[in-house]
């Protein structure tokens, strides 16, 4: 059974915020086209890795502390 640690969620979310800003980037280079669907992608993902890190963050020091 895989489990969850603290670190595993941070570098996920960091993963993930990076992947939410990449996509833009690609969008304004034109390498990839900007709709609707590719924006709220990008969006959404760039939110949920803000708040895995920031659980991933609160879950370590809760195991430091």
């Amino acid at each position: 059974m895989w489990t969850w640690t603290p670190v595993k969620i941070i570098v996920t979310g960091f993963f993930l915020v990076l992947l939410g800003a990449v996509l833009p980037f690609l969008m304004v280079m034109q390498i990839l086209p900007s709709t609707f669907f590719l924006n709220f992608l990008s969006y959404a993902v760039s939110i949920s890795g803000l708040f895995m890190g920031l659980i991933g963050t609160a879950m370590y020091v809760k195991l430091k502390k």
